[in-house]
């Protein structure tokens, strides 16, 4: 990996804060992600599922975590079990962890080779009455491949039918929401990442670059600066493609006058950052742009104020949808008859503004939470509001992620990102 090795003792509390959660005499399993073929002999880059990984630290593939806190025998409480090096995989593809290094990266001192695997669980399931199987349950999952964890679990209800089966997603939609400071830290740093490609792009872009030309100029900063590359499918929308929400194509020419949007953001240890600007690619916003950005970016620093604990994230949107219909109003882009006429279902200001403003963040860039929980101090949160206008040729959204506090306004880990307008232009006009 190319990520600094992470404090095993973070994996360690995870583990107990997981652990303390199972019902008495139970067993949970937690599988590494498949290495997925492309064809022929190539596959696309290994991702590690991140529930092992936050439990773990472990980012090998091939690799199985079981916990057991009951079990009769000290040594039976953790193990892993990891995919054993040979000569020829140690030629062609380097060597895997070993025991040793296994220990270091997780805290866990059993470990074993995967070919040990069913015979140790045949003899852990004769001491249990529960398994805790790991289904993907969160809100915005849609899946079409068969996972190795999904394998598992229909190989395991097979196997061991008499045994009581539990879910291991809802105590982690609930652990993983809430982030330790060592994790913060680690979100810290694929921000600061993410601000050395941003700053990188503003003396870059100019009219007649391509879309594709700043994709490579951020990926080569990620890459540089430790990161695997981009926490997830960039964003590079110039002109009129800004007003498709999920515009990846990025292949078009930047044009004179044109606002660029970028959702582009890098991971650091598999911690995603998430972020969006707006920029001219001329360098100077027209009033009607500047006008607009303006707007949006009240939005959000008022939507930012709500982050507090107690709030409900669906009564939070609501809020924010009133602001930004104000805002709406004074562009005139709404008047008072689109208000009073609106469908309650799908208010006058979804014309506009037609995605949620904030989502949970972490490990995964829309992470783990449950949204019918109240907000807690320690949650990091996206605020992303955004005005697209067909008609007028542009679209502009901004975003920065920020961790929720005991009491006040949340920190802002893009807080050195720049944002205004003007200190935008004057950078890119240096």
């Amino acid at each position: 990996m190319k990520y600094h090795q992470i404090s095993n003792s973070l994996f360690i509390k995870n583990r107990k804060k997981f652990t303390a959660q199972m019902k008495p005499n139970s067993v949970a399993v937690f599988n590494s992600n498949d290495i997925y073929p492309v064809s022929a002999d190539s596959t696309l880059p290994f991702a590690q599922h991140r529930d092992i990984f936050y439990l773990s630290g472990i980012d090998q593939e091939e690799s199985i975590l079981l916990l057991f806190p009951d079990a009769p025998y000290e040594h039976q409480k953790e193990m892993l079990f990891l995919k054993e090096t040979n000569e020829h995989i140690a030629i062609w593809e380097g060597a895997k962890l070993t025991k040793d290094e296994a220990f270091a990266v997780s805290g866990i001192k059993t470990v074993y080779w995967l070919q040990d695997f069913e015979k140790i669980l045949f003899e852990l399931m004769t001491y249990s009455d529960t398994i805790y199987i790991n289904t993907n349950e969160h809100y915005r999952s849609k899946i079409e491949t068969e996972t190795r964890e999904a394998r598992f679990v229909k190989w395991w209800k097979e196997k061991y039918p008499a045994h009581q089966v539990a879910k291991s997603n809802p105590i982690l939609q609930h652990l993983r929401s809430i982030k330790e400071s060592e994790e913060i830290d680690l979100i810290q740093q694929a921000c600061n990442i993410t601000e050395l490609g941003f700053r990188r792009l503003l003396s870059f872009v100019k009219p007649n670059v391509m879309e594709y030309e700043i994709e490579a100029e951020l990926i080569h900063e990620f890459i540089r600066n430790r990161s695997k590359g981009f926490a997830y499918t960039p964003i590079i929308a110039s002109g009129k493609n800004a007003n498709v929400l999920h515009y990846i194509e990025n292949n078009q020419q930047c044009k004179e006058g044109d606002l660029l949007l970028l959702d582009v953001a890098a991971e650091y240890a598999n911690y995603s950052s998430d972020l969006t600007r707006t920029i001219p690619v001329s360098g100077r916003y027209s009033e009607r742009q500047k006008a607009v950005y303006n707007a949006v970016l009240r939005v959000k620093n008022e939507a930012t104020k709500m982050l507090t604990p107690g709030t409900l994230w669906k009564q939070y949107h609501i809020e924010v949808g009133k602001i930004m219909t104000s805002e709406l109003l004074g562009l005139g882009l709404l008047d008072k008859a689109d208000v009073q006429n609106e469908n309650p279902d799908w208010p006058a200001y979804k014309k506009y503004f037609m995605h949620g403003t904030s989502h949970h963040m972490g490990l995964d860039t829309h992470d783990y939470g449950l949204l019918t929980e109240p907000m807690q101090a320690n949650m990091v949160f996206t605020v992303e509001p955004g005005i697209y206008i067909p008609e007028e040729g542009f679209g502009i959204r901004i975003e920065d992620d920020v961790v929720i506090q005991p009491t006040g306004e949340p920190f802002n880990l893009m807080r050195n990102i720049p944002i205004e307008a003007d200190e935008i232009e004057s950078l890119m006009n240096a």
